[in-house]
């Protein structure tokens, strides 16, 4: 039997890793609770980039942007004060996940051990900001996924020799005249992927500034790869990553890169949420994943049994017939609705910790359609 992909204590994964920026005590940073004007560093709109502009039909997702340019989002204050949650023993001790897209993350943290970091996220001002470089409405997907943290650190020593290899790499392809596979691509921190959610923020608590490489690579619909420069230290980038397959590219020149991921979905509950849980379910305690995955997703449905609820009523009253046909397209729409939340709740038992399969890339999806459609036309009508 599989073993189901629980809480992990705090003896199952210790924290052999130093973080390298030092993060100041409490009484330096000081616990005020998250105060917009003070700790967010949002100016001006960033250059987004459209569906199309990276090739991919312009009704592929939920709205028109495929990706943001990096933007200054929090002060260094508000980066600080978020490390000093993030990296609390509580939170390393009990929120600990690995699998074989990535081998550090922490995750679940938020509403039990980082008050700040929660109040971050759920603020309506960074939410209209986020709403904003995103072109849509949003709100965040769920507590579990607030604050999502990639964590990847090298010793002083393999950052030297890693910058060494790449200068001599560099060096010989300028003599050469050949430029090969960036070199930092071969060991990416979080491999191809897609999201599990509509879109996200992802935000850097690392000092970059002598970072080399680090960008995420997106896959694009004509098959190329497109790269977005890797934020600076209190810098984010919006990605619709439910529907582009895309990798964080191994940086250079950093001994640490941590990475805090905010998940979102729109907040109008007519607008479709196409949220599975494929790459999460591995790296979850399930019980509270699948408590508030439910609980958001009825609340959905009950919003638009509610408005049809309404709307018939009204038509009623209006001495209108029943536009059947209509009403049974909605019934239809919501079958669907509560199918897929069905198919992503996956029993415990059958879910292998940390094992991640590639059912969320895009090419794997298309090939078991197409089969699907074979197998479909093989089956003999029936009249």
């Amino acid at each position: 039997m599989a073993a189901a992909a629980v809480l992990p204590t705090a003896t199952d994964h210790k924290r052999n890793w130093t973080p390298i920026i030092t993060t100041p005590s409490a009484s330096k940073v000081g616990d005020d609770e998250f105060n917009p004007a003070r700790h967010l560093a949002f100016k001006e709109m960033p250059q987004v980039y459209t569906m199309k502009d990276i090739g991919l039909p312009e009704d592929t997702g939920i709205s028109p942007v495929a990706v943001s340019e990096p933007f200054p989002l929090f002060t260094e204050e508000a980066v600080m004060r978020m490390r000093q949650e993030v990296l609390s023993p509580e939170v390393l001790g009990n929120c600990q996940y690995s699998s074989n897209l990535a081998q550090c993350q922490l995750r679940g943290f938020a509403n039990k051990y980082a008050p700040f970091v929660y109040d971050v996220w759920k603020s309506p001002e960074t939410l209209a900001i986020i709403s904003k470089v995103a072109g849509i409405d949003l709100v965040t997907e769920m507590d579990f996924e607030i604050g999502h943290i990639n964590i990847s650190v090298k010793s002083e020593a393999e950052k030297q020799e890693e910058l060494q290899a790449f200068s001599d790499r560099a060096q010989y392809e300028a003599d050469e005249g050949i430029a090969g596979c960036p070199w930092e691509d071969d060991k990416p921190i979080v491999d191809w992927h897609t999201d599990s959610y509509p879109f996200v923020c992802v935000t850097m608590l690392s000092d970059c500034t002598t970072m080399i490489g680090g960008e995420t690579a997106l896959r694009t619909g004509t098959g190329e790869i497109m790269k977005v420069r890797g934020p600076q230290m209190g810098c984010a980038v919006v990605l619709q990553g439910r529907y582009i397959e895309h990798q964080a590219l191994r940086a250079l020149g950093t001994a640490e890169r941590i990475s805090m991921v905010t998940s979102f979905r729109p907040r109008c509950p007519t607008v479709r949420d196409d949220t599975v849980l494929t790459t999460v379910r591995p790296i979850s305690n399930l019980a509270e994943l699948y408590n508030q995955f439910s609980e958001y997703r009825l609340e959905i449905l009950e919003e638009r049994i509610r408005q049809q609820l309404k709307e018939l009523r009204e038509s009623n009253n209006a001495g209108r017939k029943v536009a059947t046909r209509r009403l049974k397209a909605f019934f239809k729409e919501q079958e669907k609705f509560l199918a897929h939340m069905n198919r992503e709740m996956v029993d415990e038992e059958e879910v292998i910790r940390g094992n991640i399969d590639d059912s969320h890339l895009l090419k794997s999806n298309a090939v078991e359609m197409a089969k699907a459609e074979v197998k479909s036309k093989k089956r003999p009508r029936r009249f």
